[in-house]
């Protein structure tokens, strides 16, 4: 009976007597572990401060490299006789300003990949979500992408000439061609790798196609959509240079070209820094603007930050 009573003990638990009623239970042990907040050394280089302080570490590494390498004239395979320093570079900034055209010529490039780029945004991502959704679609479109692909953008400068009435339209088309590749690439990788455990609970709850495409298809594909858009812009600046180097007769690129046609270092120097900055704020536009669309993005990756 002894045995019976153990066994209906631990199937079958009894209530608890007066005796268990007054017990305290002694909770185990947990070892103390002591918060250590980071000094202050560990968080200004994980803050905002620690950030700009890299950049100008980097910036000024690149600019003392340069100023050394022209002022003692290093001539390593690398020859830097003729290259400025940068304090002409700068008095050329300052002379150059002193007139509109240099900030004309500005202006018109800024245009002109405003324009393209916005007409590659539209048509990559609105055909690329098209490819990636329906077969049908990437059916009857995509062989043709891929054979005008490979084509380099600044090889169409020459039809391009022939295609449109005007030197202007065809600079933007050139700028439209190399943003518009890399865009709907992206896009359509996007589309195509979206969860499809998503696309079931969307179609479950009752979502329409049109709905489904707003509100499951395009944030889904949106990280790889911002990537398309960040390497487009590069591309973009590049084939831009390239056409108003060749056929233009306005913009940066051109301004380069004409300063290296009058051998004039310090504006060629100029024009390369002009470029490049005007890409770093374009690009940076780009990863500003996607903060601003896919918020969940920054707290998602709050984890992985070091």
């Amino acid at each position: 009976m002894a045995a019976i009573q153990r066994v209906e003990d631990f199937v079958a638990p009894r209530a608890p007597t007066a005796s268990h009623i007054g017990a305290s239970v002694t909770p185990l042990p947990l070892p103390l572990v002591a918060a250590k907040s980071p000094g202050w050394w560990p968080r200004f280089w994980q803050g905002r401060l620690g950030l700009w302080a890299m950049a100008v570490v980097s910036i000024g590494s690149v600019l003392l490299s340069w100023q050394l390498a022209t002022q003692y004239k290093l001539d390593a395979y690398v020859r830097f006789n003729n290259i400025p320093t940068p304090a002409q570079v700068f008095e050329k900034v300052v002379e150059v300003n002193e007139s509109a055209r240099f900030v004309t010529n500005i202006g018109i490039s800024v245009r002109r990949i405003l324009l393209g780029f916005a007409v590659a945004t539209l048509l990559g991502v609105g055909l690329g979500v098209l490819i990636g959704r329906y077969r049908w679609v990437r059916g009857l479109t995509l062989p043709a992408m891929e054979v005008f692909r490979p084509i380099p953008a600044i090889a169409w400068v020459p039809m391009s000439i022939m295609l449109w009435p005007s030197n202007e339209v065809s600079i933007v088309f050139i700028t439209f061609l190399g943003a518009f590749f890399p865009i709907l690439l992206n896009t359509v990788h996007g589309v195509e790798s979206l969860d499809p455990v998503l696309l079931r609970a969307a179609r479950t709850l009752g979502a329409s196609e049109p709905s489904l495409l707003r509100h499951v298809v395009l944030p889904g594909a949106m990280p790889h959509i911002f990537t398309g858009l960040a390497v487009g812009m590069g591309v973009a600046w590049v084939s831009l240079i390239a056409a108003e180097m060749i056929s233009g007769q306005f913009g940066i690129g051109y301004f380069t070209w004409e300063a290296y046609s009058l051998i004039s270092y310090a504006e060629i120097a100029l024009g390369m820094i002009t470029i490049g900055v005007l890409g770093l704020l374009c690009s940076g536009a780009i990863r500003l603007l996607a903060k601003v669309a896919m918020p969940w993005q920054a707290y998602s990756s709050n984890g992985a930050r070091t």
